[in-house]
């Protein structure tokens, strides 16, 4: 029998560089307001969230995603040649095919790297590392480029008084690359199906392209159901990648959780009981929720202002529409 000759990766995995992008155009409260019975203190209270961005018909899921993919190449300090693969977490490219990874690797100057597209709602970008780390690990791939990127506003109904003032559009990416000792801990990931109504897409495509319903598709949620399954369940996976990654509360420096709303986070902090001296990312005030792009596009901005810093020891956790979830600790680049 013909033996398979084993694979040569690196032993461990790290992110070496991290980029954003947010879109030209800052959306205030009172633009929402416009569509809306409601006030700016209301929206502030419910989510946290004051502005948020839209991105232009020129600002496409491809565009923001380059921008946001030179910065993570140079801050990596690699070139676009050396990237092996690309992986793109979105669920607002409305091309069924090809995967805009494919769109993306050629602009950036990559060469004929592994690409492709995956969607899983909010937590995609931790799907999207995991993969990466498994990548790297296992040798299909030295340097990959991991992309969360969201056109929300086109999938949001300015009318629903419970999720217009929710969504942003935005990039972020990182570079995913080898390590002499463990970056990237192990991933606690999971999906729950039966509550795969609590936040969806209103009505399929196809629906809406027979003219069975006339309004276009819009993302639509439960917000109570949503709020006490992040709160509760996903406070008990954010501890369950703690221990997984060895360590506990006291020896983490930043907690980078998805950026659904204000109340959430808090709420979180306060259930894992974290220390004073962490970081809490709360990028969620003037980016809005972007969905796949909200991890790392709060993981650069909290770099990019000093308030966290390389070397720093980061719990990251994403969930969302699914439902399905995933949470890590990181080294930050």
């Amino acid at each position: 029998m013909s033996k398979i000759k084993p694979s040569q990766g690196a032993p461990y995995a790290r992110i070496m560089g991290v980029g954003g992008y947010r879109p030209t155009r800052v959306v205030p409260n009172e633009v929402i307001l416009e569509t809306i019975d409601s006030s700016d203190e209301w929206i502030r209270s419910r989510s946290g969230i004051a502005t948020r961005h839209w991105a232009s018909p020129e600002e496409t899921v491809c565009a923001m995603s380059v921008e946001a993919s030179g910065k993570a190449i140079a801050d990596a300090g690699i070139t676009p040649q050396q990237i092996g693969a690309v992986i793109v977490s979105t669920v607002s490219h409305f091309k069924q095919t090809p995967a805009v990874a494919t769109e993306i690797a050629d602009k950036i100057g990559a060469i004929k790297p592994a690409a492709f597209d995956i969607s899983a709602g909010c937590a995609g970008f931790g799907y999207g590392l995991t993969l990466a780390k498994g990548m790297v690990v296992e040798g299909s791939a030295e340097y990959v480029l991991v992309i969360g990127v969201e056109r929300l506003s086109d999938l949001t109904d300015l009318e629903d008084r419970a999720t217009a003032f929710l969504f942003g559009d935005g990039a972020g990416a990182v570079v995913v690359g080898p390590a002499k000792e463990p970056k990237i801990g192990p991933t606690v990931w999971g999906s729950e199906g039966d509550k795969s109504d609590t936040i969806k897409q209103t009505v399929p495509w196809d629906e809406y392209r027979n003219g069975t319903v006339e309004k276009f598709p819009a993302i639509t949620q439960e917000g109570q159901a949503v709020f006490r399954w992040a709160v509760f369940e996903m406070a008990k996976v954010a501890q369950q990648a703690l221990d997984a990654a060895g360590i506990t509360a006291d020896d983490l420096d930043v907690f980078i959780p998805h950026q659904a709303n204000m109340r959430i986070i808090d709420s979180m902090v306060k259930t894992l009981k974290l220390p004073e001296h962490v970081t809490v990312a709360r990028d969620v005030e003037t980016t809005g929720n972007t969905s796949a792009a909200s991890i790392p596009l709060a993981m650069e901005r909290l770099l990019a202002t000093g308030q966290a810093k390389s070397g720093d020891t980061a719990l990251v956790i994403g969930f969302g529409a699914g439902l399905v979830y995933a949470a890590t600790v990181v080294t930050l680049p």
